[in-house]
């Protein structure tokens, strides 16, 4: 509808007539009884409205909650294990794999006699440097 200090427009008076109409042929007991649901409607929307509000001041606690749940599962997820055991057991094993000469001769595509003409050639470079 309009503001209060607006106009009213000729669609807005029209219809204010024919409801003005409607209501004067309603008898006054139906009258009575339309008021009454309407104020009911208006207390439950109220009340509705007021419980709405008091759910918000539970808001701070859950998001509380939420963020100590959330800090749990983090620290949970990063307890020492025995990750750096199986890790430094690993590095051991390929630094062993690369002494041992022979070894590196038994992996899948190994191309020895290339490294062996890299290194020649890497020595060479030196020397004649």
């Amino acid at each position: 509808m309009s503001a209060v200090n607006e106009p009213l427009t000729e669609f807005e008076r029209n219809a204010r007539v024919v409801l003005e109409q409607s209501l004067a042929r309603i008898d006054a007991r139906t009258r009575s009884r339309l008021n009454q649901a309407r104020h009911a409607a208006l207390e439950a929307a109220g009340a509705r409205r007021r419980a709405w509000w008091r759910g918000l001041t539970l808001m701070p606690t859950a998001g509380a909650a939420a963020a100590a749940l959330l800090v749990a599962v983090v620290l949970w997820h990063r307890q020492p294990g025995s990750e750096p055991a199986v890790l430094e057991a690993q590095h051991v094993e390929d630094m062993e794999l690369l002494a041992d000469g022979e070894a590196l001769e038994l992996l899948d595509g190994w191309d020895g006699p290339f490294y062996e003409w890299a290194t020649a050639q890497t020595d060479n470079v030196q020397s004649d440097g």
